[in-house]
């Protein structure tokens, strides 16, 4: 019988003082217990190369080796290309720029040897919503995201990697992260249906490998109070049913606290695997989560034909995606990566400020993530500009990142999309940026050179 282990997609996280050697008895042991699938987090490309490469000699069949990367791999791996995010993409109104990002980010991949991308995100960002304050969804319109989002697929997967269409059944109305907190959304079947599945069900039609199902309730659609990649009517009815979905069903971080936070991974595993899903997220307890598998197979409620059939299909996908050799980017493409970086950043408000030869920059919002400007100053050293960071005059907080240019001129640039750029009180130049992502931090000051 199948390895239970095969279900299990550890996390292989870059540690800046030791690499990936720190990994090593984690690896050993997934190895032993069958697993067949891994992801990757950052790293420089050299040392990504040489683990996944082991990772592939290792494995006694097709490997399925995945990274997180809707905007672009630069944004993981340093020696890569980032790209602006997908909403940024998509305020350009042209296929052609989504088509050649997804192309791109497959290549950049497969040079890594990642065969698997956690993206696009399929989810509408509704106004108001958590998607609505950042970058990561394509957009709010159904139809005009599923256009975008069977683009990303197919570009992505005609260059032999496999996409993955997240979060099903769509979690662009949550006001919070279900990484954070349990979130319930109210809305019924039928809304569903004609708005956040539209974009799941284009993915589907066009033959997406793979979709991530979210950690949020949605009682309009199977009523038991459970997150959907916890409730069977949703997996095996509605994807595996309706929309005819073949490809492979993955639960989203089984740590996550909408499934019951870090203490809970296992039996979250154990109810995604029992509910349908073919591979899970981040439970770092390889051996507790094999052997809750295993006690759920000896009392029936996963069954060997379950085993089976998520199997085949991991069988079929890995075995599609096997390194081989892909044409590598040309400079074309990495010289229009920065020029649609360069692109998409733009005024909402004013005009783009003069600097002078020195730079005075202060920290005046954070954004829950935090705020990162190294790629920002660098860019504009580089660039022949002396730059100092003033400490922050107040507490940092706010929806997104957000910084003034030297404070007193009136002038700003805003890390996130235009909607909240333009609400920004008082600044006479709002710059908006989308997000701090790389590409964008590294876009907006060269425009600003």
């Amino acid at each position: 019988m199948t390895p239970l282990g095969a279900f299990l997609v550890p996390e292989l996280w870059w540690d800046p003082a030791a690499g990936f050697a720190h990994l090593e008895a984690l690896i050993d042991d997934a190895f032993e217990l069958g697993v067949r699938a891994f992801q990757v987090r950052g790293g420089p490309a050299e040392a990504v190369r040489a683990l996944t490469a082991d990772l592939h000699r290792r494995a006694p069949e097709p490997l399925l080796i995945a990274m997180e990367a809707s905007a672009g791999v630069g944004s993981l791996v340093p020696e890569m290309t980032p790209l602006p995010p997908l909403r940024a993409l998509a305020a350009l109104r042209e296929s052609d720029a989504i088509r050649r990002a997804a192309g791109l980010t497959a290549r950049q991949l497969r040079a890594l040897g990642v065969n698997w991308v956690l993206a696009p995100v399929a989810d509408l960002a509704h106004p108001g919503t958590l998607l609505d304050r950042g970058a990561r969804a394509l957009g709010e319109d159904p139809q005009r995201v599923a256009e975008d989002v069977v683009t990303w697929v197919d570009a992505c997967q005609s260059h032999g990697v496999l996409a993955c269409a997240r979060h099903f059944p769509g979690q662009g109305r949550a006001l919070e992260d279900p990484q954070r907190t349990a979130v319930t959304i109210d809305a019924t079947a039928h809304t569903l249906w004609a708005t956040d599945l539209v974009p799941f069900r284009g993915a589907i039609d066009a033959g997406v490998a793979s979709v991530m199902v979210g950690a949020v309730d949605y009682p309009g659609l199977e009523g038991r109070g459970l997150v959907a990649a916890h409730a069977t009517p949703l997996l095996d009815g509605l994807l595996r049913g309706d929309l005819a979905f073949e490809g492979l069903l993955v639960s989203d971080r089984a740590d996550g606290a909408a499934m019951g936070g870090p203490e809970g991974a296992v039996a979250a595993t154990v109810a995604a695997v029992h509910a349908g899903c073919d591979l899970v997220l981040a439970c770092d307890d390889l051996g507790g989560a094999v052997e809750a598998l295993e006690i759920a197979l000896d009392d029936g409620s996963i069954t060997p034909a379950m085993i089976e059939a998520s199997a085949q299909r991991r069988r079929f996908w890995s075995a599609w995606a096997i390194p081989r050799e892909m044409r590598e980017p040309t400079l074309d493409d990495l010289l229009w990566a920065r020029q649609v970086a360069d692109l998409v950043v733009h005024p909402v408000r004013g005009a783009w400020p003069v600097l002078g030869p020195t730079v005075e920059i202060e920290p005046i919002a954070a954004g829950p993530a935090g705020l990162a400007l190294g790629p920002f100053v660098e860019t504009l050293r580089l660039g022949g500009h002396e730059v100092r960071v003033r400490t922050p005059t107040t507490p940092l907080a706010g929806e997104v990142p957000i910084v003034s240019l030297d404070p007193g001129c009136g002038a700003v640039v805003v890390f996130g999309p235009p909607e909240l750029a333009r609400a920004v009180p008082g600044a006479r130049d709002v710059i908006c940026a989308w997000s701090a992502d790389r590409a964008m931090q590294e876009g907006v000051a060269r425009r600003l050179l």
